[in-house]
């Protein structure tokens, strides 16, 4: 069982002067999901190397027996510290592609090529595809076998606007998951703000926020069995 992780290699949060990337808790909980099913991880991001976290998702509130589990992890850490080059990796060498989120993924994860790429082949082999937070963008530029958008029709919840307005970057992030899935004539869904919803259909997985990204690992693991 070989599932692939992609992060985001984009660090910066628009013009504030803040940093971004991937949220914590989206990679350390779907890892050791997968990790403690037996399933060989590979971590891939746009750019290789060390993917930069999103500084808050590091601080005391955001802290959970996953993420204290992972930065207590050597073996994860080396992993992290060395991703591989998403244009590298072959869709054929892999089972199952999950994304966590962080704002950074809204930067070089929704027009990658290599990313859309590897995400219809995945889809094309009904292989399942795991997304959370605001990793769904990465669905948005998808394309499904006919041509068509690959989310439309299709059930799938990401980071909600109000969530965005709830953090106040609204006004600063290129596009709202929501809307832009919308867009694509995906069958947008949420539960409450903060709370683990997860929606699946077909192969596609998908998971609202952080609180979400376990079970929708679990979903995408259930799939592999």
């Amino acid at each position: 069982m070989n599932v692939l992780m992609v992060l985001t290699s984009h660090d910066k949060l628009g013009n504030t002067g803040e940093k971004t990337g991937f949220w914590l808790e989206e990679l350390a909980a779907p890892y050791y999901v997968f990790k403690d099913a037996g399933a060989t991880i590979t971590l891939a991001s746009p750019a290789g190397g060390q993917p930069p976290l999103d500084p808050k998702s590091d601080l005391p509130d955001f802290q959970t027996p996953a993420t204290d589990r992972f930065k207590a992890d050597n073996a994860a850490n080396e992993a992290l510290a060395n991703t591989v080059k998403l244009e590298s990796i072959s869709a054929d060498a892999f089972d199952a592609v999950f994304y966590p989120g962080g704002h950074g993924p809204l930067w070089d994860l929704v027009d990658n090529a290599a990313s859309i790429s590897l995400i219809e082949q995945l889809n094309s082999a009904d292989k399942p595809v795991g997304v959370v937070c605001h990793a769904s963008a990465a669905l948005v530029n998808a394309k499904a076998a006919d041509g068509s958008a690959l989310v439309k029709g299709k059930k799938v919840t990401g980071f909600s606007n109000t969530e965005e307005d709830a953090v106040q970057l609204t006004d600063v992030v290129p596009l709202l998951v929501e809307d832009a899935l919308q867009e694509k004539g995906a069958i947008y869904e949420k539960g409450p703000d903060w709370g683990s919803f997860i929606l699946e259909d077909s192969n596609l997985i998908s998971g609202q926020n952080p609180a979400s990204s376990e079970a929708a690992a679990n979903a995408v693991l259930a799939r592999l069995r």
